[in-house]
């Protein structure tokens, strides 16, 4: 069985445990988080698949910054796939690092901005200033990984590729 296939059956058994949780109504999802006031709810740890999950990530975040044009793109693909999955994915790490940060930016690309360009936008805003903040010099990694990235534009508001180049800030 090769890296595809059994990743594929990897990401849709847990995308069938974070179903459930993805798909809560938002009432309940407020409730729940009034709830738990003072907890921080992760989907991964809610659903038992915190661990497995980061594994997973970690395997393909190395992998995708090594391949080639098409195995991205069926990553990319994989998580447009199982939006269970996708919705809930994320490092357990902030991007305060170099390493860190490209990690944080290898998953965007992976996502390809899920499902709302607005949300992924402000998703890199946020990364973009941690990293800044910490001081990492985010141009050339924006850059790197902008090079690994789709350029379909599948939303009308410019593909994943010219999303990242558009964040390198000048000087």
């Amino acid at each position: 069985m090769n890296k595809l296939t059994q990743w594929k059956e990897q990401i849709a058994r847990l995308d069938a445990k974070l179903h459930a949780i993805a798909n809560r109504p938002v009432v309940s999802m407020v409730l729940n988080w009034l709830f738990n006031l003072g907890r921080f709810l992760n989907p991964l740890e809610e659903a038992g698949v915190k661990a497995e999950t980061e594994q997973l990530l970690s395997e393909l975040i190395e992998y995708y910054s090594t391949s080639g044009h098409e195995m991205r793109q069926a990553i990319r693909k994989l998580f447009a796939d199982h939006r269970s999955f996708e919705w809930a994915t994320m490092l357990p790490y902030r991007p305060i690092t170099e390493a860190s940060f490209r990690a944080h930016l290898i998953l965007f690309s992976m996502k390809d901005q899920e499902r709302d360009t607005r949300d992924a936008l402000l998703a890199l805003e946020s990364m973009c200033t941690t990293a800044r903040s910490a001081g990492v010099k985010i141009g050339p990694v924006l850059k790197e990984i902008a090079e690994l990235s789709s350029d379909v534009n599948r939303y009308g508001m410019g593909s994943t590729r010219s999303i990242l180049l558009r964040a390198i800030l000048p000087g």
